[in-house]
């Protein structure tokens, strides 16, 4: 962020110093919501916890250097305090463990300061910011933008999928006067979140990647999801003053966005009528994808590093953005080549001593990103000049599909089968799981192609009795599963080793 002293952010937030002696005493370092984070001269959030309050951390914050706290009371120490929403007034904000509406207006105190931030540096320097939001592929997109744009000038990009109503102004308040480019996800739980969002750090370029069945249990259909995922082209700039929205021409609810927004509209995609293009596609024997980038400009080869079919999309919307912002055909071919994952437990793929290869998608999982990843599983097993290697799939439950939840997993059950994957682990107690496990017997896995396990320890004993060198594994599930242990046990076992299963541990996955 901008440095700013202690009585403008108070004002900025609409917030009242207390136990300040230094009004004109300047934040200048980072906006932190960890007390262990804090470094000196920054600005430390107190926020409710499943298991601590932020509040309770504010002496120790101020001890690691921070300036002030940015608090809902006050807490002894130098504090910019707002006042609590109540426990019926968090609304948009709401958080768990929550109970008077404190987290919500910091929160919301949060946004507000992320807004005057960026907004300064915009004016001041002309810095452009990005917003990408889909029902799948937000976080690789970003991490590609980050990759093309990082020759043009400074990037800031979330980690991981810092994609909400903290990860999205916690992102933003990274930025600085040096900062040329903001990379923003933008995440949707209900309708009017990534309007919301857009008000807080406002884009001048938006990207919408897709329209998935993630979510549904919340939106109820697509139409739904495309309703909201289209706040962001509607929220953008208009095309004179700099608009630029980026949207999948091979998606028609997305395509059909562009009758929602003031800004360019630039489409990418396979289909002939994209600005931004790709044809003559190819994948190797890792599923890595290349093809020829075509558009007004001219026309150049580019070969991901990244594995998988599905991310052409992502990388086209990339070098679209990238286009925009002034990269050359040539600095996005090179960028797009060398850029490798950078955000954990996406498609990550790694080799054990004996060639056991195993594929690491368990970050999260809907329908679609579930899809692509069978898709690429088994690209990979047949590619080559010899035989097909062995492939598996381990399966776990993909999280907050509501009343469609047992249709779609059973749908990705057959789906497996008619890929022809050789054996499927499906992994967890619920119905949905069963539901996969049915689809698959009923679509044709009989025998012990397909097997249902409780647990990830099952699944992990069961690898490790029947894994073979050269066998390809994938791994994927919703991160509140955590199935990435199976990932990481497996990769851990030697080729005549055993397995040990860690703990029965479960984290909660970021918005989509």
């Amino acid at each position: 962020m901008i440095p700013m002293t202690l009585a403008k952010i108070a004002q900025a937030v609409g917030g009242t110093l207390h136990d300040v002696d230094d009004p004109s005493a300047t934040v200048t370092g980072t906006v932190e919501f960890d007390s262990r984070e804090v470094t000196p001269g920054g600005l430390f959030l107190a926020l409710p916890g499943a298991r601590t309050d932020g509040h309770d951390h504010a002496a120790a914050a101020v001890a690691a250097g921070a300036v002030a706290v940015l608090a809902a009371r006050p807490v002894g120490v130098p504090a910019i305090v707002v006042e609590p929403l109540g426990a019926s007034g968090s609304g948009a904000l709401a958080l768990e463990h929550d109970s008077d509406g404190s987290g919500a207006a910091v929160l919301g105190a949060l946004a507000k300061l992320a807004r005057v931030s960026t907004d300064a540096i915009v004016e001041g320097t002309g810095m452009t910011v990005v917003g990408v939001t889909g029902s799948s592929g937000k976080t690789s997109t970003k991490d590609l933008l980050a990759a093309v744009l990082a020759p043009l000038g400074s990037v800031i990009a979330p980690p991981g999928s810092f994609n909400n109503e903290l990860g999205h102004p916690w992102t933003a308040l990274r930025a600085d006067a040096d900062t040329r480019f903001l990379v923003l996800e933008m995440s949707a739980r209900r309708r009017g979140n990534i309007a919301d969002l857009a008000k807080t750090v406002p884009p001048r370029i938006g990207v919408v990647l897709n329209v998935g069945t993630a979510h549904l249990g919340e939106f109820g259909s697509r139409e739904a999801i495309a309703e909201t995922k289209g706040e962001l082209p509607a929220s953008l700039p208009s095309a004179l003053d700099g608009g630029v929205a980026v949207l999948n021409a091979d998606d028609p609810l997305v395509a059909s966005m562009a009758e929602r927004t003031k800004a360019r509209v630039v489409l990418v995609g396979l289909s002939a009528n994209a600005d931004v293009r790709a044809t003559d596609v190819h994948l190797d024997d890792q599923a890595r994808a290349s093809f020829t980038l075509e558009c007004e400009v001219g026309r150049v080869r580019v070969t991901l590093a990244v594995h998988g079919e599905h991310h052409i999309g992502n990388a086209l919307a990339a070098a679209a953005v990238a286009l925009e912002c002034g990269a050359t055909l040539e600095q996005i071919a090179a960028a797009l080549g060398g850029a490798t994952p950078v955000s954990a437990r996406r498609m990550e793929v790694r080799d054990r001593s004996d060639g056991v290869t195993v594929v690491n998608d368990s970050y999260n999982a809907n329908p679609d990103s579930m899809r692509a990843a069978l898709k690429a599983l088994v690209s990979m097993a047949r590619s080559g000049s010899g035989p097909a290697r062995r492939s598996w799939a381990v399966l776990g439950e993909m999280a907050e599909l509501g009343p469609e939840s047992v249709v779609e997993h059973d749908a990705i059950g057959r789906f497996a089968v008619r890929l022809d994957v050789s054996k499927l682990i499906l992994v967890g107690p619920g119905r949905p799981v069963r539901a996969m496990y049915q689809g698959a017997v009923m679509e044709g896995s009989w025998g012990e192609e397909a097997v249902h396990v409780p647990d990830r320890a099952s699944a992990i004993a069961l690898l490790e009795q029947e894994l073979q060198a050269g066998d390809l594994v994938l791994v994927k599930a919703s991160s509140s599963i955590g199935l990435w242990e199976v990932a990481e046990a497996v990769l851990a076992t030697p080729a005549t080793g055993s397995v040990t299963a860690g703990n029965e541990t479960t984290g909660k996955g970021a918005s989509q």
